[in-house]
C-alpha cells in the first residue's frame, strides 16, 4: 500500500519523532511504499495568501495535493498544543485541503472529495486521558479533527490514538507505546 505520513514536530529528539521512526520502519518492513512530509523539515509555509482564497494555489500546494492523491493511507503525527494541532499542521490543512480538491458544495450540499482513502491520527499530549475526559476535551479533539476535517473531506478515520502525559511518562511506557505503533504498522 501507499502510505503518506504528514509529520509536525520541530525536534528530532521528541517522542513524536520516535513515533514517526517506528511507523516508517514498520511500514517499510512490510513492503509498503512510504513518503514522509516533515512540515518543519521542508519549511512548509502555513499562512494562506489572499490569492489562495480566490482559488490560485502555488506549486508547493499542488505538490502536496499530488502526494495526497497518490496515498491510500494518510497518517498524521503531531502533538496536541493548546488543545489543538500545531499551527504548521493547521496551516497545512488550511492550504492543502482546499475547496475543489478536498471538498466542494453541490447545490448547497457539502461533498468530501478524498473518498476511498484511510486516515490514522497519532497525537501526543501533556495531560492525562482522565484530565481531558473530565472536561470533554477528549471528545472535542476528536470532533474537530476527525469529523470537522478528515471525515468532512471524505476520508475514513481508521485510528485516532492519544499518547497521554508524555512529558511525565517513563521509558517502559514509551516502549509499550512504540510497540503499539509497530504492531499497527504491521497490520496496515
Amino acid at each position: 500500500m501507499k502510505h503518506l505520513i504528514i509529520y509536525a514536530h520541530p525536534s528530532e529528539g521528541s517522542f513524536n519523532h520516535a513515533i514517526l521512526t517506528t511507523a516508517v520502519e514498520g511500514l517499510k518492513q512490510k513492503g509498503h511504499d512510504v513518503v514522509v512530509r516533515d512540515l518543519y523539515d521542508i519549511g512548509f509555509q502555513p499562512v494562506v495568501s489572499s490569492s489562495e482564497i480566490i482559488g490560485g494555489i502555488g506549486e508547493d500546494i499542488v505538490r502536496e495535493q499530488q502526494f495526497l492523491q497518490w496515498a491510500e493511507v494518510i497518517t498524521f503525527i503531531y502533538p496536541i498544543w493548546w488543545t489543538g494541532m500545531p499551527a504548521i499542521m493547521k496551516g497545512y490543512i488550511d492550504r492543502v485541503f482546499s475547496y475543489g480538491f478536498a471538498y466542494k458544495y453541490v447545490n448547497g450540499v457539502q461533498m468530501g472529495l478524498l473518498k476511498g482513502k484511510k486516515v490514522i491520527i497519532l497525537n501526543t499530549q501533556g495531560k492525562s486521558h482522565a484530565e481531558y475526559a473530565s472536561n470533554g476535551m477528549d471528545q472535542a479533539l476528536r470532533l474537530t479533527s476527525d469529523k470537522g476535517i478528515f471525515e468532512y473531506c471524505g476520508l475514513d478515520v481508521m485510528y485516532h490514538l492519544f499518547f497521554e502525559s508524555v512529558p511525565q511518562s517513563d521509558e517502559d511506557t514509551r516502549k509499550e507505546w512504540l510497540y503499539q505503533i509497530a504492531d499497527m504498522a504491521s497490520k496496515a
